[in-house]
């Protein structure tokens, strides 16, 4: 099992199957409005810009767990998003990332890689996780880790693929 083998909703109502993302490396993120967090959606445009032609995407699931800080409609998110961040990378319907409802994704997620403690639960909005190529949960990021500070991390999967295809 990997990340391949799930599907979620986009904020446009879309079903999106996440095995189009194959062959991709991929940060998967729980994100929210109006969360002290929410900054850093322009660093997270910004590693999807710089690494998108080599094959790299960002995948945002809005969610409204952590003291209601994702109220908004998915219009609204959308909308919120790109006028004060000018995120690109694609949105997905608001989940939620944690107990009986939590989406499946994040169920494997959390149970791919624990966080501080060794923790399973999401602790906050902007909980980060790195994705090989092949599909696989690398690592996880808590979320006061602003996206500048793995891209060492995202560069070696770059790079451990060019080694693996020679």
């Amino acid at each position: 099992m990997n990340v391949y083998d799930f599907t979620a909703w986009t904020l446009s109502g879309q079903e999106k199957a996440l095995a189009d993302f194959k062959g991709k490396v991929l940060l998967i993120v729980n994100t929210a409005s109006k969360c002290g967090f929410t900054p850093q959606y322009k660093g997270l445009e910004s590693l999807y810009k710089k690494y998108q032609a080599r094959g790299f995407e960002v995948l945002g699931f809005p969610c409204n767990q952590f003291l209601y800080q994702e109220p908004a409609t998915a219009g609204e998110i959308q909308t919120f998003c790109e006028r004060n961040f000018g995120v690109t990378f694609p949105l997905f319907e608001k989940i939620d990332v944690n107990g009986k409802n939590a989406h499946p994704l994040f169920q494997y997620l959390t149970k791919a890689a624990s966080g501080f403690l060794w923790l399973r639960a999401v602790k906050w909005n902007f909980t980060k996780f790195l994705i090989d190529r092949s599909g696989n949960v690398v690592k996880r990021y808590a979320p006061m880790t602003p996206p500048e500070k793995f891209e060492a991390d995202i560069e070696a999967l770059f790079d451990a693929t060019q080694t693996a295809d020679r």
